[in-house]
């Protein structure tokens, strides 16, 4: 149940930070934070990651549709993995409902991240890199004792 409160409190922050770049971001004009490291810069993303599948909505919510139904019909087996597959799982599934909310609402995906020198994103693309990102290194056999 933990990882299902975690899950929807991080699609609740990728939702409202996305809301508060539409409301307060001009598309095309960016907004420094200090240090110049991060800018904020509200782009209408219609594809997936770094743009592919471009206008390919139908595609991608079909996609993340079909990986949320395999989890729902494989929960039980999933509940007695190791912790941190489950935080895995919780990660990628956050990211990939926080923008499944975009595709289906908008047409496409609210991106307001730019480091410049990486395609712009959001909180659900920095949740999904990171749920497989550790899915990777269990598969791996990198995190042997840690869950």
């Amino acid at each position: 149940m933990p990882f299902v409160v975690g899950g929807i409190l991080l699609v609740l922050v990728d939702q409202g930070t996305k809301l508060l770049a539409m409301e307060r971001l001009q598309p095309g004009k960016s907004l420094a934070l200090p240090g110049h490291l991060i800018y904020l810069t509200l782009v209408h993303n219609p594809g997936a990651a770094f743009g592919i599948l471009a206008h390919a909505t139908p595609l991608l919510v079909l996609l993340t549709c079909s990986v949320l139904t395999v989890v729902w019909f494989n929960r039980r087996k999933l509940s007695r993995q190791p912790l941190l597959f489950k935080l895995g799982i919780t990660l990628g599934l956050a990211g990939a409902v926080g923008n499944l909310i975009d595709r289906l609402r908008l047409g496409y995906v609210i991106d307001f991240i730019d480091m410049r020198f990486w395609p712009v994103f959001n909180v659900a693309d920095m949740s999904i890199v990171a749920g497989v990102f550790l899915l990777f290194w269990l598969l791996m056999g990198w995190g042997k004792g840690c869950g």
